[in-house]
């Protein structure tokens, strides 16, 4: 991950739909300038409920050829049954992945060997660059299931983690388990150097609990103990927000 900072360009939308509506739009763009260029684009998506209105955008967009686009995840529980909808993929799939002629999803599958299963989704990412990242930031400040405090420059491009507090409870205010005895303690994930390497970034991060996150990735020091941080090292990155999560000014 590059030592230099950038600033990211900020979008302030008045709601979560709007923040939806913007960046599927500027995803929806990108998406069709890169693919003019080029025979494949791969992007790597978050799976959670900020992410929806974003994706459900993008979904609608007509003039995007999907059969030339690739799809990754960020990151997925261990412990879920294969056919379990709190699954990451399972979401993604419902959100996106099945209302578009998708080229190729390679979607995260633990499976019995969680670190085994980490490798081989390193070598299909490495396998060539990655165009575009959507993510999310969480309420900790982590990105995908990278916790503080994170390695920012951490070799590897997958790996296996533990699920800390914070990080569970907000799983259970999203609504997808009823408490945090549920959410599975840990998880494959995407690094934070492997989402960075992308060419382009898009953040989007609706909700009040957010604000915190947001005012500390954007003005606070650049290190581990709020990953999202990082996102200031990266040249092209747009961070969406709305009137409840946009950053206290400073």
């Amino acid at each position: 991950m590059p030592d230099t900072t950038y600033e990211p360009v900020v979008r302030r939308l008045p709601d979560t739909e709007a923040l939806g509506r913007a960046a599927g739009r500027d995803i929806a763009d990108a998406l069709v300038r890169l693919l003019a260029d080029r025979p494949e684009v791969r992007m790597i998506f978050a799976s959670a409920p900020s992410q929806e209105a974003a994706l459900r955008t993008l979904a609608g967009r007509p003039d995007i050829d999907w059969t030339r686009v690739t799809a990754f995840h960020m990151d997925e529980y261990l412990g879920l049954a294969a056919d379990d909808p709190r699954r990451f993929g399972n979401w993604l799939r419902t959100a996106l992945l099945d209302r578009v002629p998708i080229g190729a999803a390679h979607l995260i599958d633990p499976g019995d060997d969680p670190e085994a299963a980490a490798e081989r989704y390193a070598g299909l990412l490495s396998a060539a660059p990655i165009d575009i990242v959507c993510c999310g930031i969480g309420v900790n400040g982590h990105l995908a299931f990278n916790d503080p405090p994170a390695d920012l420059h951490d070799p590897a491009l997958v790996k296996v983690v533990e699920l800390d507090e914070v990080c569970r409870r907000q799983q259970v205010d999203d609504g997808s388990f009823t408490t945090p005895d549920e959410v599975p303690r840990r998880a494959v994930t995407l690094t934070v150097p492997a989402l960075l390497s992308a060419g382009e970034v898009f953040c989007m991060v609706p909700g009040a609990q957010k604000r915190a996150a947001v005012t500390g990735a954007l003005y606070g020091p650049i290190d581990g103990r709020l990953p999202a941080s990082a996102l200031r090292t990266h040249p092209r990155c747009t961070i969406y927000v709305d009137e409840e999560s946009a950053p206290d000014v400073r």
